[in-house]
């Protein structure tokens, strides 16, 4: 019989096709209670979703760039953006206004996240840095800058009181911003993607060796890594399942992979799109995942068993 996160409840059902970016979609997030998603991608928008029912509500406009990463506040009010134009976008949500733009970067911007509150926002870039700016201030100047790494900075993920990033110079970066210190993870491996276990225990990378590895947060151990998919070029997501049972992430071939945590068999893997696979985002609470792709879909996955 199926158990709790079992194979058989995994999201392989294709529900829906959300259309309407025109060429590569870059990312695709889910928003805090899974309601809605944002996406961003090549044609220089940003585009506001409900998944569940197929139904696009909102583009944004203003970026000069193509769009890399999207992230919206926990009350749904203000999102951020970034992407080829060196700029961080502060927008507000209903009206599509832009309130601010952050200038700082040297060069594009990889990836942003709202702390929780919704009061800073963390940028990472090309540049070699990782940047915090203030919400609340008129200021467009970063209020820090964290520039230890030796090459591009593609991911960032933040806890109550760290900064943790993942750069192309093969490593993984934890910064605890009460006492100033940084820890390194060396991976040995140019990392594109991070992202933190539900517990927030573990950080999952994903290396341009075509490897997930999976690393204890408190002592740095590599835990387990997964193989099977194609990752030697792209930037890729990568994420646990929500009951944390499970690995997912994409294929450079257009295939979605999903790996036990424990012992990194694959569970399951299907063709999900018709090049690669960009973005996979897991709903916070159900059985449900988006992802996004250079063929310019975005898919909307659920279990065959709801």
């Amino acid at each position: 019989m199926a158990g709790e996160g079992s194979a058989a409840e995994l999201p392989r059902k294709e529900v829906d096709v959300l259309k309407g970016h025109e060429g590569a979609v870059l990312a695709v997030r889910f928003n805090g209670d899974g309601n809605y998603c944002l996406s961003c991608g090549k044609d220089r928008t940003l585009r506001l979703w409900n998944p569940h029912r197929g139904i696009h509500i909102k583009t944004y406009k203003s970026h000069g760039r193509e769009v890399r990463d999207v992230h919206v506040t926990s009350d749904n009010a203000k999102l951020c953006s970034c992407g080829g134009d060196r700029q961080l976008f502060y927008w507000d949500v209903s009206t599509g206004r832009v309130i601010r733009k952050f200038r700082g970067h040297d060069s594009e911007v990889n990836a942003v996240k709202f702390n929780e509150y919704g009061s800073v926002v963390i940028s990472a870039g090309y540049d070699r840095s990782v940047r915090a700016w203030d919400c609340r201030s008129q200021s467009t100047e970063p209020i820090q800058i964290i520039d230890t790494f030796a090459d591009s900075v593609m991911s960032i993920a933040l806890t109550k009181t760290e900064i943790i990033a993942g750069s192309v110079d093969g490593t993984v970066r934890t910064f605890d911003i009460r006492i100033g210190r940084e820890l390194v993870d060396h991976l040995k491996q140019p990392v594109n993607c991070i992202s933190l276990s539900n517990d927030a225990n573990c950080i999952l990378a994903s290396c341009l060796d075509s490897k997930l590895r999976l690393l204890d947060r408190s002592t740095g151990e590599l835990l387990q890594e997964y193989r099977g998919h194609i990752c030697k070029s792209y930037k890729m997501d990568c994420c646990l399942t929500n009951t944390d049972a499970h690995v997912t992430g994409g294929s450079e071939d257009g295939y979605i992979y999903f790996w036990d945590l424990v012992d990194a068999s694959v569970v399951s893997t299907f063709r999900a799109h018709n090049s690669v696979v960009t973005s996979v985002n897991y709903h916070p609470k159900d059985c449900c995942m988006i992802t996004s792709s250079v063929d310019g879909t975005i898919r909307v996955w659920k279990a065959y068993t709801n």
